[in-house]
């Protein structure tokens, strides 16, 4: 626990990727097997499930403080940082004990961390105040992170991959072909990582996925002649990988998560077909011929079974984009109209569960730029620009894939609740509730947080300061006097919340000192973009 402690520290630190990428390599390089493995589990994003209540560790610290909870509480809202205001509160104990010898990350998590989801309340009070009496305040505050599900440090997957593939002198697509898939942090998984050749190939892998850049106010006519793109839709559904190999059928999410008994008759088509391939798609529900929106899929999401009723009333596709193995050739190095040329090939005939992204053929940008324009009607984000002569990239490599999605839906709201941020904004208010009119009254549309710059962000957190009518806990009510434009991706009736609707990805647009609050928009005016 402690050479990990050291380097989360070390890569919190520095803003410099050299300097990140070798803490990393000599992390990799001298850690035993069995904790670096767990050390890439963490790194590249995957999570412990939380196994005790954040409620639990608060009131489990302010007793071992003799402290009262809402001390514990002001404490948090100060710090903004859960972990760290734990970490702070006991490392501050008059009755610390010196900390033992602290075990391995492997030993921490396997033998301390994960058994508590067998243990009482009260065994596990214990058990935490075990696990806090062995650390130092540094290493507690590591723990913390794990423990509460909010371990973030600035490293990407990339850089993760990177320092793998220099540590075992291989090339970094290489070992992001690896890392994917169920992927199990054991010393031998880890030492598998480190052969200097590749091991043979796991059937139920997928391959990393090609990302695209968005393309934001874009000077079309400088990527050259529309002839040097293959245009499609952008699909406003679950990216997936379907791998059929040696009979058995897997669907992957770009999540690294296996979603075929979510979709079970894309598994139960594909089964049926006599080629083995692995095709990148879209899982998108289906309408008859169109996309059904998002939040009809959203029924299928986290189910360990779906029946009958739900596969009628919710039926699903798998809209194919690219072909990336076939009869276990990897296809990845060939230029894209290549790979699409044989897909069209293996689609030519119907196939239940399964489509075939269109392309699209315009003779200019100007026409490409109309279709993106009535993306909506197709029920579509917008459209893909992929090179013609690119091979299939790992991640994002600009230059290859472009989405250039449509404008997002905007109304005009006002403030009226607002929270504390957490992390560098803890201390300042940077989590917003908005408000639309409803029958002469503001309701709550949706909470935004990102979108200000930081010079607007401390403009409005010392307005809420001085204009705030009463609290609720963390909960400041504001007086409802400032207008701003929210962006979001997608709107649909909802009875969850009180304005009856719901918005997708909503964020903070423009602030709109222009206009008051009664010229935010009305529910009239919100709800005729649904049609």
């Amino acid at each position: 626990m402690k050479r990990f402690t050291e380097l989360y520290l070390e890569l919190d630190a520095s803003n410099r990727t050299t300097a990140k990428l070798a803490s990393l390599k000599r992390y990799f390089e001298s850690a035993p097997p069995e904790d670096a493995a767990w050390a890439v589990y963490i790194l590249t994003g995957r999570r412990l499930k939380r196994l005790v209540k954040t409620g639990d560790l608060r009131t489990w610290t302010a007793e071992a403080c003799q402290f009262p909870l809402w001390m514990v509480e002001e404490c948090y809202g100060h710090v903004g940082d859960l972990a760290e205001t734990l970490a702070l509160l006991l490392a501050n104990r008059s009755s610390t004990p010196p900390p033992t010898e602290m075990p391995g990350l492997r030993a921490m998590i396997e033998d301390h961390i994960l058994p508590l989801r067998d243990l009482t309340p009260p065994e596990q009070q214990q058990s935490m105040l075990d696990i806090w009496n062995s650390l130092d305040g540094e290493a507690c505050f590591v723990l913390n992170k794990l423990i509460t599900g909010g371990f973030r440090v600035g490293v990407s997957k990339a850089l993760i991959n990177r320092a793998l593939a220099e540590v075992a002198g291989v090339e970094p697509p290489a070992m992001a072909h690896r890392l994917m898939g169920d992927w199990q942090p054991t010393a031998d998984h880890f030492r598998a990582l480190l052969q200097p050749e590749s091991a043979e190939d796991d059937p139920a892998r997928p391959y990393p996925f090609c990302l695209a850049y968005p393309l934001e106010q874009p000077d079309l006519q400088k990527l050259g002649p529309t002839s040097d793109w293959q245009i499609e839709w952008k699909w406003d559904g679950i990216r997936a990988q379907l791998i059929k190999r040696s009979g058995e059928v897997l669907l992957w999410s770009r999540g690294e998560e296996l979603v075929g008994e979510q979709f079970p008759e894309i598994v139960e088509s594909a089964a049926q077909w006599p080629e083995d391939l692995v095709l990148d798609g879209e899982i998108l529900a289906w309408d008859e011929d169109q996309p059904a929106s998002f939040a009809a899929l959203q029924r299928r999401l986290g189910r360990k079974k779906v029946g009958p009723k739900l596969r009628k009333e919710v039926p699903v596709v798998f809209m194919a984009y690219d072909l990336l193995e076939l009869q276990r050739k990897d296809l990845r190095s060939r230029p894209t109209t290549e790979r699409r040329r044989i897909l069209d090939t293996l689609g030519s005939s119907e196939r239940e569960s399964f489509r075939l992204s269109p392309t699209l053929q315009a003779e200019s940008w100007t026409e490409i730029a109309e279709m993106r324009a009535q993306s909506r009607q197709h029920r579509v984000e917008g459209l893909m620009l992929k090179a013609a002569t690119s091979p299939y990239g790992v991640g994002r490599t600009k230059g290859l894939w472009w989405k250039w999605k449509v404008d997002p839906y905007t109304v005009d709201a006002v403030l009226v609740y607002a929270q504390q941020g957490h992390g560098r904004r803890a201390g300042l208010y940077t989590d917003y509730t908005f408000s639309i009119w409803k029958d002469g009254e503001l309701v709550p549309l949706a909470k935004a947080y990102s979108g200000l710059t930081d010079k607007e962000i401390r403009e409005v957190d010392r307005w809420i300061r001085q204009h705030t009518r009463e609290s609720h806990g963390p909960v400041r009510v504001v007086d409802p006097e400032l207008v701003f434009e929210i962006a979001f991706e997608g709107i649909q009736p909802s009875k969850r919340h009180k304005s009856g609707l719901a918005v997708r990805f909503p964020r903070i647009h423009r602030w709109r000192r222009d206009k008051p609050t009664k010229e935010a928009d009305h529910f009239e005016t919100v709800i005729s973009l649904l049609s």
